[in-house]
This record gives structure tokens, C-alpha cells and sequence, in this order.
């Protein structure tokens, strides 16, 4: 199964983007926390969703799709004695957000080693540590065994503002007795929806949006309907399209806020927007030009935790960023790995320098030819698929279940735009 591709082609018209993947992950965990029944909207169909949805079920949660986007969900029995497939919580990183559940609603949890993208060293130590605050017990041997008579509430300080620490101590603080306060807390807008979302369901969550959540815990939640807000990793994900492949799109459903984080890092790269009739336009015709420093100096772009620009659009723009005249240094400070994509670029043309695993300099705009490539994982595996339509002649892109955990139904909604991609084979 691999992406047939046609490069060099502008695109043009309006994307919607789908339902957040970062929010919809931990919602679905947290609908282990009441029986009552839950409804979900704007829920991306795609691979890891499929993957949490099928640990769920070997939970005993019932239900599942009932419209596009709509998932009606029941945790009413989760029977004792149930365990996790060890191979499907293997394939994604999310399964580590069935701990503070469970912890909350069972009284202990087994966790197998999580899976996810391969990019760089992801630390549990931040969930560790923000369970055991709340009166959890951890056994480490090959699996983490946690054990709890009762989670209380705690002041907790995470020692790094890790978003699915941040999103596990939530989740097992809001049944907890008493309160809870955390600081240094992830502010990403998945892990506001999250506590939107538990609010819906009857939480009492204070701060939201800011590093510091305040959490009465509540003796019981009940149920609800909520809708996903906008993945604003795929907005920022077609931006880097259009000022790649040189071409003026709309896409629909921004949310203003959010935005601006995304705003500050394309800008840098020449990329102009407007809003018109409530859509975003990103105007990446013509030649972009890289905006330079005060005093002519080589302007970075750089990642770190919200509000600072996204890691997962590092690897996006960096892609673009080849495309447009002038040199800019792109700095992905959180993972060691995430840059070893760009050996692959530099095969379709690029003129890039990559200093050590966190450093890379890019000098555009460079004239990109068409590839035979691989994914690595998700948010490369989709900078890929950006260079190769950004390239004159035919690329193929491998394992592309990579890209598809993460980006629902892809090569239609960009066949939409115009672009001329084809998914080939025959495995579903």
C-alpha cells in the first residue's frame, strides 16, 4: 500500500480540517469514567482512533460509530478481570491515557509499554510521578502495575509541562477526593478540550487554558455530548502545503487563537494570510521569501510548549521552507529523532544542512524531484507527501499507515484541492 503522486502542480479551493487527534485520544480515554452514556462529534476516523477504540471495547465499553465523525460511547460495566491487548496498545502512545481512568474507576491498571512514532525518548516518569502524588502505588518491572484504596487530591508541580502527563493527572484528579492543584500544566488546545469536555460531563475544572488547573473533585460524572474542536496540527499542516507547492488555499474552521502560534512560525517564511467569509486564506503563490532578523540576520524557527510553534509542524515546515528564497534555521528542541527525515529530502534536491539531531539549516528555494520515500511516522511521514507535490515528476510514498494514523482519508481531501495523488493497493 504506498501514495501514488504527480508533483508540481498548484492547488487551489477550501480544506476543512478534521476533528482534533490530540483531544480526541484522552476524551475517549475519559469516557471510562462515568457509566453514563457519552457522545462524541467532529472525531477524526483514523488509525490510532481505531486502535483506542478497540482497547476500549476489550474493556467492555459499548457502542461505536453512528454517523460521520459521531461516536455514542457506554462504560456503564467494566467487569474485573479484563486486560489490554498487548499488541494493540503496542501501536499507539495514547494507551498510557487509560491509566488515570482506570486508576479512578477500577482501583488499578496494568500498563503495558505504550507505542507511537519513533522520535526520540517519551519519559513516563511525568505520569508516574503525578499518579503517585495522588495517592497511587507503581510496581516497574517489564509493565508498570499501579494500585490505589483511593485517589486523593494533592498539590502536584509536573517536572516538565508534558501534555499526556498533564492529560493523565486530570483525568484521575477529577473523581479524586478533595482538590487538586496542578502546576507547570501542558496548555495545548487538545488538552483544553479534554478538560472542556470533563467539565461537560459534570467536572469542576478551574484554569483552563492556563498552567495552573485547579480540580474539585466531584463524586461522580455523568453523561453528555461533545464536539471536538478543530486538529489545528492539520491546519498548520495545509499551510505548509500551499506555501510549498506555491498555491492559495481557504481552509475552514480556524480557531483565531489557536492560530496565532502557527501564524508566527509560517510568517517567517514569507506565507501572508487573510480571513474572508469566516475561512483562513493562505496565500503561498508567487515567490515566498524568507523574512530575515533585525540587521539581516538568518531567522529560526523554533518549537517548544504551548504557545510556542508546535514540534509536530517542525518537520511541515521545514519542507516548505525549501521552497522559499533565503536560509533559515529550524531548531526541534523536544525529540532526538524527529529530524532524521531530512536524508530524504535532500535526496529529492533540497539544500539542507543538518548540524546534529536537533539542528537544520535550509537554504531555498530548491528545485525538488520526485522519489521513491518512507514514512517514518506521522508528521513526517506527511512533510513527505507535501515535498513530493511540491516536486516535478512521479513519487511513491511507503507505509503510509503511518500517515493515516493521524490524518483521516488524506489522499481524498487533498485530491479535492487538486492534487494529483492516488492510494495504491489493496489492504483497505
Amino acid at each position: 500500500m504506498h501514495f501514488r503522486i504527480e508533483g508540481g502542480h498548484e492547488l487551489s479551493g477550501v480544506f476543512t480540517p478534521a476533528g482534533n487527534k490530540n483531544a480526541a485520544l484522552p476524551i475517549l480515554a475519559g469516557v471510562l469514567l462515568t457509566r453514563e452514556p457519552v457522545r462524541l462529534e467532529n472525531v477524526p476516523r483514523i488509525r490510532d482512533v481505531e486502535t483506542l477504540l478497540s482497547l476500549l471495547a476489550s474493556l467492555g465499553v459499548e457502542g461505536g460509530w453512528t454517523g460521520p465523525g459521531v461516536l455514542e460511547l457506554s462504560a456503564a460495566d467494566l467487569g474485573p478481570g479484563r486486560s489490554l491487548d498487548p499488541e494493540l496498545a503496542g501501536r499507539i502512545r495514547g494507551s498510557v491515557l487509560l491509566a488515570g481512568p482506570l486508576l479512578a474507576r477500577l482501583g488499578a491498571f496494568q500498563l503495558l509499554q505504550p507505542g507511537g512514532d519513533f522520535i526520540g525518548r517519551r519519559r513516563l516518569d511525568t505520569h508516574m510521578l503525578a499518579l503517585q502524588a495522588l495517592g497511587a502505588s507503581v510496581d516497574i518491572g517489564d509493565r508498570y502495575l499501579l494500585r490505589t484504596p483511593g485517589l486523593m487530591g494533592a498539590s502536584i508541580f509536573l517536572d516538565e509541562p508534558s501534555v499526556t502527563g498533564t492529560e493523565n493527572a486530570v483525568l484521575a484528579a477529577v473523581t479524586a477526593r478533595g482538590t487538586t492543584e496542578l502546576r507547570n500544566a501542558a496548555t495545548e488546545p487538545h488538552v483544553q478540550d479534554l478538560c472542556r469536555f470533563l467539565a461537560t460531563l459534570g467536572a469542576r475544572i478551574e484554569g483552563i487554558g492556563t498552567p495552573r488547573l485547579l480540580i474539585e473533585g466531584v463524586e461522580a460524572l455523568g453523561g453528555g455530548t461533545f464536539r471536538i474542536g478543530s486538529d489545528h496540527i492539520e491546519i498548520g499542516s495545509v499551510i505548509g502545503l500551499a506555501a510549498a507547492t506555491g498555491s492559495t488555499l481557504g481552509i475552514a474552521g480556524v480557531d483565531r487563537i489557536h492560530f496565532d502560534p502557527l501564524r508566527v512560525g509560517f510568517q517567517r517564511l514569507g506565507v501572508e494570510f487573510e480571513w474572508r467569509d469566516a475561512h483562513l486564506i493562505v496565500r503561498g503563490a508567487g515567490e515566498l521569501e524568507i523574512q530575515p532578523d533585525l540587521g539581516g540576520q538568518i531567522p529560526k524557527i523554533d518549537d517548544g510548549p504551548w504557545p510556542a510553534f508546535p514540534a509536530d509542524l517542525i518537520s511541515i515546515a521545514l519542507v516548505a521552507a525549501t521552497q522559499c528564497r533565503g536560509t533559515v534555521l529550524m531548531h526541534e528542541k523536544m525529540f532526538e529523532s524527529r529530524m532524521f527525515f531530512v536524508d530524504k529530502v535532500i535526496a529529492m534536491g533540497a539544500r539542507i544542512v543538518l548540524c546534529d539531531p536537533h539542528r537544520a539549516v535550509v537554504v531555498g528555494p530548491s528545485p525538488l524531484r520526485g522519489s521513491t520515500l518512507e514514512s517514518p511516522d506521522i508528521r513526517a511521514g506527511m512533510a513527505l507527501l507535501i515535498a513530493a507535490l511540491a516536486a516535478r515528476g512521479t513519487s511513491r510514498v511507503h507505509n503510509i499507515g503511518q500517515i493515516e494514523r493521524g490524518y483521516e482519508r488524506i489522499h481524498e481531501r487533498l485530491g479535492a484541492l487538486g492534487a494529483r495523488i492516488a492510494r495504491v493497493g489493496s489492504d483497505g
